[in-house]
Protein backbone atom coordinates (compact mmCIF):
# COMPACT_ATOMS: atom_id res chain seq x y z
CA UNK A 1 0.00 0.00 0.00
CA UNK A 2 1.00 3.47 -1.07
CA UNK A 3 1.74 5.90 2.28
CA UNK A 4 3.75 9.25 2.90
CA UNK A 5 5.55 9.84 6.14
CA UNK A 6 6.17 12.42 8.67
CA UNK A 7 8.77 12.09 11.14
CA UNK A 8 8.85 14.72 13.63
CA UNK A 9 12.75 15.85 14.65
CA UNK A 10 11.84 19.47 16.00
CA UNK A 11 12.47 18.80 19.64
CA UNK A 12 15.12 20.08 21.70
CA UNK A 13 15.80 16.68 23.19
CA UNK A 14 17.09 18.00 26.72
CA UNK A 15 16.15 14.78 29.05
CA UNK A 16 18.74 12.33 26.75
CA UNK A 17 21.44 15.57 26.90
CA UNK A 18 20.53 17.75 23.78
CA UNK A 19 19.94 17.33 19.71
CA UNK A 20 19.49 13.79 20.63
CA UNK A 21 18.09 12.89 16.75
CA UNK A 22 21.23 14.44 15.79
CA UNK A 23 23.33 12.33 17.64
CA UNK A 24 25.77 8.81 16.30
CA UNK A 25 23.70 5.79 16.26
CA UNK A 26 25.94 3.02 15.00
CA UNK A 27 27.49 4.72 12.84
CA UNK A 28 24.94 6.93 11.74
CA UNK A 29 22.55 10.51 13.17
CA UNK A 30 19.59 8.65 15.26
CA UNK A 31 17.03 10.31 12.58
CA UNK A 32 18.57 8.74 9.49
CA UNK A 33 17.62 5.56 10.88
CA UNK A 34 13.48 6.60 10.52
CA UNK A 35 13.90 8.36 7.30
CA UNK A 36 15.69 4.71 5.95
CA UNK A 37 13.53 2.64 7.68
CA UNK A 38 10.13 4.44 6.64
CA UNK A 39 11.50 4.77 2.64
CA UNK A 40 12.43 1.20 2.41
CA UNK A 41 9.21 0.58 3.86
CA UNK A 42 7.68 2.38 0.65
CA UNK A 43 6.85 5.85 1.56
CA UNK A 44 6.56 7.79 -2.27
CA UNK A 45 7.31 10.92 0.27
CA UNK A 46 8.70 11.82 3.14
CA UNK A 47 8.46 15.14 5.34
CA UNK A 48 10.76 15.66 8.12
CA UNK A 49 9.91 18.53 10.54
CA UNK A 50 12.73 20.31 11.82
CA UNK A 51 13.92 23.14 14.16
CA UNK A 52 14.29 26.87 12.05
CA UNK A 53 17.95 26.49 12.67
CA UNK A 54 18.67 22.46 11.44
CA UNK A 55 18.40 23.30 7.91
CA UNK A 56 21.84 22.39 7.49
CA UNK A 57 21.85 19.21 10.21
CA UNK A 58 19.03 17.67 8.49
CA UNK A 59 20.33 18.15 4.97
CA UNK A 60 23.72 16.15 6.36
CA UNK A 61 21.89 13.61 8.13
CA UNK A 62 19.68 12.50 5.02
CA UNK A 63 22.19 12.90 2.51
CA UNK A 64 21.83 11.02 -0.45
CA UNK A 65 18.39 9.46 0.27
CA UNK A 66 15.58 10.26 -2.08
CA UNK A 67 12.24 11.36 -1.84
CA UNK A 68 12.36 13.60 1.44
CA UNK A 69 11.59 17.37 2.22
CA UNK A 70 12.19 19.34 5.52
CA UNK A 71 9.83 21.63 7.05
CA UNK A 72 9.95 24.07 10.05
CA UNK A 73 7.73 23.03 13.06
CA UNK A 74 6.22 24.55 15.54
CA UNK A 75 6.66 25.02 19.88
CA UNK A 76 4.46 21.79 21.17
CA UNK A 77 4.42 18.25 19.06
CA UNK A 78 1.18 19.27 17.31
CA UNK A 79 2.26 22.25 15.56
CA UNK A 80 5.07 20.81 14.00
CA UNK A 81 2.23 17.58 13.08
CA UNK A 82 0.50 20.18 11.33
CA UNK A 83 3.08 21.73 9.87
CA UNK A 84 4.31 18.25 8.05
CA UNK A 85 0.34 17.68 7.21
CA UNK A 86 0.11 21.02 5.45
CA UNK A 87 3.63 20.01 2.98
CA UNK A 88 2.13 16.46 2.37
CA UNK A 89 1.34 16.08 -1.63
CA UNK A 90 -0.85 13.19 -1.45
CA UNK A 91 -4.70 12.77 -1.82
CA UNK A 92 -6.71 12.54 1.01
CA UNK A 93 -7.42 9.46 0.69
CA UNK A 94 -3.59 8.25 1.26
CA UNK A 95 -2.09 6.46 4.49
CA UNK A 96 0.49 8.65 6.35
CA UNK A 97 2.58 7.22 9.06
CA UNK A 98 3.67 9.89 11.46
CA UNK A 99 6.98 8.80 13.53
CA UNK A 100 9.11 10.10 16.07
CA UNK A 101 12.90 10.83 15.27
CA UNK A 102 13.43 9.18 18.73
CA UNK A 103 12.21 6.02 18.03
CA UNK A 104 15.03 4.81 14.95
CA UNK A 105 14.51 1.06 15.82
CA UNK A 106 11.70 0.87 13.08
CA UNK A 107 10.97 -2.74 11.31
CA UNK A 108 9.43 -2.62 8.31
CA UNK A 109 6.66 -5.15 9.83
CA UNK A 110 5.29 -2.39 12.41
CA UNK A 111 4.61 -0.65 9.42
CA UNK A 112 3.28 -3.78 7.36
CA UNK A 113 0.67 -4.25 10.32
CA UNK A 114 -0.56 -0.45 10.43
CA UNK A 115 -1.11 0.02 6.86
CA UNK A 116 -3.09 -3.54 7.06
CA UNK A 117 -5.12 -2.51 10.31
CA UNK A 118 -6.15 1.02 8.23
CA UNK A 119 -8.04 -1.27 6.20
CA UNK A 120 -10.88 -1.31 8.70
CA UNK A 121 -10.07 1.67 11.31
CA UNK A 122 -9.84 5.32 10.81
CA UNK A 123 -5.95 5.35 12.37
CA UNK A 124 -3.63 2.58 13.96
CA UNK A 125 -1.00 2.68 16.27
CA UNK A 126 1.71 0.01 17.31
CA UNK A 127 1.54 -0.69 21.63
CA UNK A 128 3.21 -3.37 23.82
CA UNK A 129 1.13 -4.16 27.41
CA UNK A 130 2.36 -3.16 30.20
CA UNK A 131 4.11 -6.28 31.74
CA UNK A 132 5.64 -4.27 34.92
CA UNK A 133 3.57 -3.68 38.24
CA UNK A 134 3.11 -0.27 38.32
CA UNK A 135 3.13 2.15 41.72
CA UNK A 136 1.72 5.39 42.21
CA UNK A 137 4.20 7.33 44.57
CA UNK A 138 4.97 11.14 46.22
CA UNK A 139 8.35 12.19 47.45
CA UNK A 140 10.01 8.56 46.87
CA UNK A 141 7.00 7.28 49.08
CA UNK A 142 4.69 4.82 47.40
CA UNK A 143 1.40 6.05 47.77
CA UNK A 144 -0.90 3.49 45.65
CA UNK A 145 -0.91 0.69 43.26
CA UNK A 146 -2.14 1.13 39.81
CA UNK A 147 -3.68 -1.87 38.08
CA UNK A 148 -2.15 -2.66 35.17
CA UNK A 149 -4.85 -4.71 33.28
CA UNK A 150 -5.97 -3.28 29.90
CA UNK A 151 -2.90 -0.52 30.11
CA UNK A 152 -0.68 -0.17 26.66
CA UNK A 153 2.75 1.64 26.24
CA UNK A 154 1.63 3.71 22.66
CA UNK A 155 4.43 3.83 20.11
CA UNK A 156 4.96 5.35 16.96
CA UNK A 157 4.59 5.88 13.96
CA UNK A 158 0.83 6.24 13.67
CA UNK A 159 -0.91 5.55 10.81
CA UNK A 160 -4.37 7.72 9.69
CA UNK A 161 -5.37 8.38 6.39
CA UNK A 162 -4.57 12.05 5.53
CA UNK A 163 -7.83 13.47 5.49
CA UNK A 164 -9.06 12.18 8.79
CA UNK A 165 -5.94 13.53 11.00
CA UNK A 166 -6.25 16.47 8.99
CA UNK A 167 -10.23 16.89 9.89
CA UNK A 168 -9.84 15.63 13.39
CA UNK A 169 -7.13 18.47 14.05
CA UNK A 170 -9.07 20.85 12.63
CA UNK A 171 -11.75 20.12 15.19
CA UNK A 172 -9.46 20.11 17.96
CA UNK A 173 -10.20 23.04 19.74
CA UNK A 174 -8.89 22.13 23.57
CA UNK A 175 -6.72 24.49 25.63
CA UNK A 176 -4.99 21.12 26.44
CA UNK A 177 -2.13 20.14 23.95
CA UNK A 178 -2.88 16.90 22.71
CA UNK A 179 -0.12 13.75 23.57
CA UNK A 180 -0.12 12.35 20.11
CA UNK A 181 -2.40 12.17 16.98
CA UNK A 182 -4.43 8.97 18.57
CA UNK A 183 -6.14 10.75 21.06
CA UNK A 184 -7.23 13.81 18.32
CA UNK A 185 -8.61 11.12 16.16
CA UNK A 186 -10.24 9.26 18.69
CA UNK A 187 -11.87 12.43 20.25
CA UNK A 188 -13.20 13.20 17.31
CA UNK A 189 -15.24 10.15 17.36
CA UNK A 190 -12.95 7.77 15.16
CA UNK A 191 -12.17 4.47 15.74
CA UNK A 192 -8.19 4.02 16.82
CA UNK A 193 -6.99 0.28 16.62
CA UNK A 194 -4.05 -0.88 18.57
CA UNK A 195 -1.46 -3.75 16.61
CA UNK A 196 1.52 -5.09 18.11
CA UNK A 197 3.89 -3.00 18.81
CA UNK A 198 7.59 -4.06 19.00
CA UNK A 199 10.17 -3.76 22.08
CA UNK A 200 12.73 -2.08 20.03
CA UNK A 201 11.57 0.46 19.17
CA UNK A 202 12.17 2.10 22.48
CA UNK A 203 12.48 5.72 22.61
CA UNK A 204 15.61 7.38 23.07
CA UNK A 205 14.63 9.52 26.10
CA UNK A 206 17.68 9.45 28.70
CA UNK A 207 21.35 9.61 28.27
CA UNK A 208 22.09 5.69 29.08
CA UNK A 209 19.25 4.79 26.31
CA UNK A 210 21.85 5.23 23.64
CA UNK A 211 23.50 2.59 24.98
CA UNK A 212 20.33 0.52 25.17
CA UNK A 213 19.82 1.02 21.61
CA UNK A 214 23.55 0.20 20.86
CA UNK A 215 22.85 -3.48 22.21
CA UNK A 216 19.77 -3.90 19.97
CA UNK A 217 21.48 -2.87 16.27
CA UNK A 218 21.87 -6.31 14.40
CA UNK A 219 25.63 -7.03 14.52
CA UNK A 220 25.96 -6.09 10.45
CA UNK A 221 24.99 -2.53 11.46
CA UNK A 222 27.75 -1.83 14.09
CA UNK A 223 30.42 0.48 12.88
CA UNK A 224 33.63 1.30 13.18
CA UNK A 225 35.72 4.17 12.76
CA UNK A 226 38.79 4.17 10.84
CA UNK A 227 41.60 6.87 9.63
CA UNK A 228 44.32 6.62 7.43
CA UNK A 229 46.89 9.00 6.66
CA UNK A 230 48.77 8.92 2.89
CA UNK A 231 51.83 11.01 1.89
CA UNK A 232 52.84 11.58 -1.51
CA UNK A 233 55.91 13.42 -3.63
CA UNK A 234 56.82 14.56 -7.22
CA UNK A 235 59.62 16.61 -8.22
CA UNK A 236 59.15 19.54 -10.71
CA UNK A 237 60.38 19.33 -14.29
CA UNK A 238 59.67 21.40 -17.58
CA UNK A 239 55.67 22.53 -17.95
CA UNK A 240 53.19 24.73 -18.24
CA UNK A 241 50.87 23.38 -15.96
CA UNK A 242 50.20 21.16 -12.82
CA UNK A 243 47.38 19.25 -11.64
CA UNK A 244 46.87 19.23 -7.83
CA UNK A 245 43.90 17.68 -6.67
CA UNK A 246 41.84 17.21 -9.68
CA UNK A 247 42.42 20.50 -10.99
CA UNK A 248 44.85 22.24 -13.93
CA UNK A 249 46.59 25.15 -12.16
CA UNK A 250 48.53 26.68 -14.75
CA UNK A 251 52.24 27.22 -13.86
CA UNK A 252 55.95 27.78 -15.43
CA UNK A 253 56.55 23.84 -14.42
CA UNK A 254 55.02 20.70 -14.03
CA UNK A 255 55.10 17.68 -11.35
CA UNK A 256 57.10 14.40 -13.16
CA UNK A 257 55.39 11.11 -12.75
CA UNK A 258 54.18 7.73 -14.61
CA UNK A 259 50.20 9.15 -14.13
CA UNK A 260 49.27 13.10 -14.49
CA UNK A 261 51.53 13.12 -11.01
CA UNK A 262 48.49 15.33 -8.89
CA UNK A 263 49.72 14.70 -5.55
CA UNK A 264 47.42 15.62 -3.91
CA UNK A 265 44.90 13.13 -4.66
CA UNK A 266 47.78 10.20 -4.70
CA UNK A 267 48.00 11.47 -0.65
CA UNK A 268 44.03 10.97 -0.95
CA UNK A 269 43.30 7.94 -2.17
CA UNK A 270 46.49 6.13 -0.08
CA UNK A 271 44.95 7.55 3.18
CA UNK A 272 41.54 5.72 1.72
CA UNK A 273 43.06 2.91 0.94
CA UNK A 274 45.17 3.17 4.64
CA UNK A 275 41.54 3.43 6.39
CA UNK A 276 40.54 0.01 4.94
CA UNK A 277 44.35 -1.51 5.38
CA UNK A 278 43.82 -2.02 1.22
CA UNK A 279 47.69 -1.52 0.49
CA UNK A 280 48.80 2.07 -1.39
CA UNK A 281 48.22 3.35 -4.68
CA UNK A 282 51.28 1.39 -5.83
CA UNK A 283 49.39 -1.83 -5.32
CA UNK A 284 46.53 -0.97 -7.13
CA UNK A 285 48.28 1.06 -9.62
CA UNK A 286 51.71 0.18 -10.40
CA UNK A 287 53.95 2.75 -11.92
CA UNK A 288 55.26 0.09 -14.42
CA UNK A 289 52.42 -0.61 -16.26
CA UNK A 290 51.82 1.80 -19.13
CA UNK A 291 48.81 1.65 -19.27
CA UNK A 292 48.60 4.13 -16.52
CA UNK A 293 50.88 6.18 -18.47
CA UNK A 294 49.36 9.68 -18.03
CA UNK A 295 46.48 8.87 -16.23
CA UNK A 296 43.99 11.27 -15.03
CA UNK A 297 44.44 10.38 -10.70
CA UNK A 298 40.57 11.13 -10.06
CA UNK A 299 40.08 7.67 -11.18
CA UNK A 300 42.61 6.09 -8.56
CA UNK A 301 40.78 8.24 -6.02
CA UNK A 302 37.52 6.88 -7.18
CA UNK A 303 38.96 3.33 -7.13
CA UNK A 304 39.64 3.62 -3.26
CA UNK A 305 36.13 5.21 -2.68
CA UNK A 306 34.73 2.50 -4.24
CA UNK A 307 36.53 -0.20 -2.29
CA UNK A 308 34.81 1.46 0.35
CA UNK A 309 31.61 1.26 -0.33
CA UNK A 310 32.12 -2.55 -1.03
CA UNK A 311 32.88 -2.88 2.26
CA UNK A 312 29.49 -1.70 3.11
CA UNK A 313 31.33 1.59 4.44
CA UNK A 314 31.51 5.32 4.00
CA UNK A 315 33.99 8.18 3.48
CA UNK A 316 33.11 10.32 6.62
CA UNK A 317 35.68 13.58 5.86
CA UNK A 318 39.28 14.21 3.76
CA UNK A 319 41.57 17.18 5.00
CA UNK A 320 44.54 17.33 2.22
CA UNK A 321 47.86 19.47 2.74
CA UNK A 322 49.96 20.80 0.16
CA UNK A 323 53.54 21.41 0.75
CA UNK A 324 55.07 24.02 -1.56
CA UNK A 325 56.56 27.12 -2.49
CA UNK A 326 54.95 27.95 -5.27
CA UNK A 327 52.54 27.75 -7.02
CA UNK A 328 49.57 29.37 -4.69
CA UNK A 329 47.41 27.22 -3.97
CA UNK A 330 44.70 29.49 -2.30
CA UNK A 331 43.22 30.85 -5.45
CA UNK A 332 42.15 27.22 -6.76
CA UNK A 333 41.27 25.73 -3.08
CA UNK A 334 37.54 26.37 -3.13
CA UNK A 335 37.56 24.56 -7.02
CA UNK A 336 40.02 21.82 -5.29
CA UNK A 337 37.35 20.88 -2.65
CA UNK A 338 34.50 21.23 -4.69
CA UNK A 339 36.06 18.64 -7.35
CA UNK A 340 36.86 15.91 -4.51
CA UNK A 341 33.63 16.62 -2.89
CA UNK A 342 32.22 15.54 -6.57
CA UNK A 343 34.78 12.63 -7.12
CA UNK A 344 33.84 11.13 -3.85
CA UNK A 345 29.99 12.40 -3.13
CA UNK A 346 30.96 14.11 -0.08
CA UNK A 347 29.43 17.71 1.16
CA UNK A 348 31.74 20.40 0.63
CA UNK A 349 32.12 20.89 4.86
CA UNK A 350 33.10 17.14 4.75
CA UNK A 351 36.25 18.11 2.48
CA UNK A 352 39.62 20.61 3.25
CA UNK A 353 42.66 21.70 1.14
CA UNK A 354 45.19 24.27 2.41
CA UNK A 355 48.36 24.47 1.59
CA UNK A 356 51.87 25.29 3.58
CA UNK A 357 55.41 25.88 3.19
CA UNK A 358 58.55 25.23 4.43
CA UNK A 359 60.07 28.37 5.05
CA UNK A 360 62.46 27.88 2.35
CA UNK A 361 63.89 24.62 4.30
CA UNK A 362 64.15 21.30 2.38
CA UNK A 363 63.45 20.02 -1.07
CA UNK A 364 60.60 22.14 -1.37
CA UNK A 365 62.16 25.11 0.19
CA UNK A 366 64.91 24.76 -2.25
CA UNK A 367 61.77 24.22 -5.17
CA UNK A 368 62.99 20.34 -6.15
CA UNK A 369 59.43 19.14 -5.94
CA UNK A 370 56.19 19.27 -4.37
CA UNK A 371 54.90 16.79 -1.03
CA UNK A 372 51.25 16.23 -0.22
CA UNK A 373 49.97 14.61 2.75
CA UNK A 374 46.37 13.60 3.29
CA UNK A 375 43.95 12.29 6.51
CA UNK A 376 40.50 10.59 5.30
CA UNK A 377 38.40 9.21 8.13
CA UNK A 378 36.13 6.55 6.70
CA UNK A 379 33.28 4.49 8.64
CA UNK A 380 32.90 0.65 8.08
CA UNK A 381 30.82 -2.28 9.44
CA UNK A 382 32.17 -4.24 12.29
CA UNK A 383 33.30 -7.87 10.98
Amino acid sequence: MTFSGIIVAAGSGSRAGGDKQWRDLGGKPVLRWSAEALLNAGADELIVVIAPDAAERVADALSGLPRWKAVVGGAARADSVRAGLAALTCPADQPVLIHDAARPLLDRAVVDRLLSALETSDGALPALPVADSLRRGEADIMTDVVDRDGLWRAQTPQAFRRGVIETAYAAWSDVVVPTDEAVVVQRNGGAVVLVQGDARLMKLTYPEDFAMAEALLPQAQRYQTRIGSGYDVHRWGPGGSVWLCGIEVPHDQTLIGHSDADAGLHALTDAILGAIAAGDIGDHFPPTDPKWKGAASDQFLIHAAELVAARGGRIVNVDVTLICERPKVKPHRQAMRDRIAGLLGLPLDAVSVKATTTEGLGFTGRGEGLAAQAVATVETPVA
